[in-house]
């Protein structure tokens, strides 16, 4: 169906949403840290259907995530629109900083980054008045140090739009609504109806976030917070909520006029220490109305809920509705060009990744291990449901023992689980291994035989199968009721969610041996909104 908001709008691990309105149409950014190609663009003409049309960061030149682990890289960017090009903010930590870049279409090209001297601190925001004014806006440690972990401050300065040289005072306005705050971040300034608006996030991103509102007449004055605050949050509802860890809003209007925030969630499932959010945090899309001069957030229930009207009003999702975005489910390869949502780590070398070496099937190089920071042979998508399975046909030609290639289920650096065929012994196996820190732990293993390999892993959950055989009438359970809940942000830490994909590797790269990947198929078992239940 086509007459309601089905949330989250972007499933799967899409953080950090940004958003901008423009001529009719919406765009949304998300923080992709380092993986590359970086800060997906999505667009809707109506805010219920969208459609991934690029990415800001797609050319190596742009930005080196080298040596950067799975979460660091590209945090919280801004995307604004002003006087006919578009702008993205944001900050490469570890490196450059806070920089953005431009465009005239948001499905680019972006231009090279503009690095912003000076602009202490993370997730960086743009506000131009309607004087032309440019602002840059961010958040920072305390000036007179922090008195306990995540007393920062949101702080604004004059910015000269051209150059990103910052000019005039600096100046602190605001510490959060709570006392003591923690981490206020995530700052967006709007100006409505002649009133300056600070939308902030704060709590950090776990179990304590929040969005919260501010207000002043002028935008260097004295800042009032809304006496409602939070206007946005599930941190009340305890550890079994369906949705958690809510914040990290940007306001807009739809094209009738409409108040929308999008927002950041994630949606836990499984039972007891193993209810965990494998997706990491998604992108939902939330309505609000103005009450007194302040934003009332999904005034109804005061909740993130599954469907809306397009006017509002939480509505009962069915099998009938089509999700806000739809991804194809299988890739058979037959492109010279990897399609928008396929990610790398750090970078996509030609010569480790290629599409076109022998047309119709993908070909990774056995490069780096996927367990270092390195630049290892990936082709990577999100998790998207609770529940999935991932498939694909692979030929192998190795030429030293310990290369290896085969699909996984990756979190981070320590954390993934491989299903893979390896040289051992001049002898190629098929094994389930299971990452959980530093050293791989072998499920179980069989001889591959010569040829292709058909590869499957389901996931029932937090259990995982892996299969395998010569095709898939043949194939067999290697090992099954694998926890797949070390996927999860709450036991491997970072801020990313589980992706999906293929890897070649060497323990010593010498880029002879490689695999070639015929097809590649996700498809989500079910797509239940929630899993509200704890059972133990």
């Amino acid at each position: 169906m086509k007459d309601k908001i089905i949330n989250p709008i972007l499933p799967g691990f899409y953080p950090d949403p940004s958003v901008c309105a423009v001529n009719g149409k919406f765009y949304i950014v998300n923080s992709s840290f380092s993986y590359f190609p970086g800060l997906p663009v999505f667009e809707s003409s109506d805010c219920i259907s969208w459609r991934q049309i690029g990415n800001v960061i797609d050319r190596e030149e742009q930005l080196d995530f080298s040596g950067a682990g799975v979460s660091r890289g590209l945090f919280a960017p801004t995307i604004r629109y002003f006087d006919g090009k578009f702008y993205c903010i944001c900050t490469l930590v570890d490196k450059i900083g806070n920089f953005f870049v431009t465009a005239d279409r948001p499905e680019g090209p972006w231009s090279a980054p503009v690095i912003i001297k000076g602009a202490e601190g993370i997730d960086p925001s743009l506000f131009f008045d309607d004087d032309g004014t440019a602002w840059y806006v961010g958040t920072r440690p305390a000036p007179e140090g922090c008195e306990w972990d995540g007393n920062w401050e949101i702080w604004i300065q004059r910015i000269d739009i051209r150059t990103g040289v910052l000019y005039g005072d600096s100046k602190g306005i605001w510490r959060g609504a709570l006392k003591r705050c923690v981490w206020p971040e995530g700052p967006h300034i709007y100006k409505i109806n002649g009133m300056y608006y600070l939308i902030h996030a704060e709590g950090g991103t776990g179990p304590a976030h929040a969005v919260c509102a501010a207000r002043c007449r002028s935008i260097d004055g004295e800042w009032t917070g809304n006496p409602a605050n939070p206007i946005l949050t599930h941190r009340h509802l305890g550890r079994t909520a369906g949705v958690k860890y809510v914040g990290h809003g940007d306001i807009f209007q739809d094209n009738e006029g409409r108040w929308k925030m999008v927002c950041l969630a994630t949606r836990p499932y499984g039972s007891g220490g193993r209810r965990c959010s494998n997706l990491g945090r998604e992108t939902f899309l939330v309505p609000f109305i103005w009450e007194d001069g302040w934003p009332v957030v999904s005034w109804k229930t005061g909740l993130v809920e599954n469907a809306y009207t397009p006017d509002g009003l939480p509505a009962a999702a069915d099998e009938n509705d089509n999700p806000a975005v739809i991804f194809p489910e299988k890739d058979d390869f037959d492109s010279v060009t990897a399609d928008f949502y396929w990610l790398s780590l750090r970078k996509r070398s030609a010569d480790h990744i290629t599409l076109t070496e022998r047309r119709g099937f993908l070909r990774l190089y056995c490069a780096d291990l996927i367990s270092g920071v390195g630049n290892p042979s990936v082709l990577l998508r999100r998790q998207t449901a609770f529940s999935y399975e991932i498939c694909a046909v692979m030929e192998t030609e190795f030429t030293n023992d310990g290369d290896s290639a085969g699909i996984v289920c990756f979190q981070n650096e320590k954390f993934s689980l491989r299903l893979q065929a390896v040289r051992r012994n001049g002898v190629r196996i098929v094994q389930a291994v299971r990452l959980c820190g530093n050293d791989d732990e072998i499920l179980a293993e069989e001889s591959a035989g010569n040829g292709s390999l058909f590869l499957c892993i389901r996931a029932e959950r937090q259990d995982v199968s892996f299969y395998a055989g010569a095709d898939r009438a043949s194939m067999k359970c290697l090992a099954s009721g694998v926890d797949a809940s070390i996927l999860s942000v709450e036991k491997a830490g970072g801020f990313v969610g589980t992706v999906v994909g293929m890897f070649a590797q060497a323990e010593k790269p010498d880029f002879r041996a490689f695999a070639d990947f015929d097809w590649f198929e996700y498809r989500n078992s079910r797509n239940e909104w929630t899993d509200d239940e704890d059972d133990e």
